[in-house]
């Protein structure tokens, strides 16, 4: 345990990434890329993923001095489909919040089907 202040996540821009039909990989890029409203030149890979997530230049306007809180809904079923990739999703989300304070990543219990 630290004694560094939190930052309370509710505080921030709250972006809702919902994973409901999500396959596959190409899937969760595409919904990361309309959700958090990605540029062209996103490059739809994990690399590229992690970089958008701690890059403030391409986080939605609003989220500009909040902090971003990105709630992920509905990812059961791909998590089950698909859990290496959704190992790997988690790694990003986990490793770009922990890069990034103005970042909080949650994962929605409820709702999933």
């Amino acid at each position: 345990m630290t004694d560094e202040p939190t930052r309370d996540p509710f505080g921030g821009h709250v972006v809702l990434l919902d994973l409901d039909g999500v396959k596959d990989k190409a899937g969760l890029m595409d919904r990361c890329a309309r959700a958090l409203d990605l540029p062209e030149w996103f490059g739809r890979n994990w690399d590229a993923l992690a970089d958008s997530l701690t890059d403030l230049s391409v986080w939605p306007e609003a989220a500009e001095g909040r902090g971003l809180v990105i709630v992920v809904r509905d990812w059961r079923a791909y998590a089950e489909a698909r859990p290496g990739e959704w190992g790997t999703a988690q790694d990003v989300f986990a490793q770009a919040a922990d890069e990034q304070p103005e970042l909080s990543v949650l994962l929605a219990l409820g709702g999933s089907s």
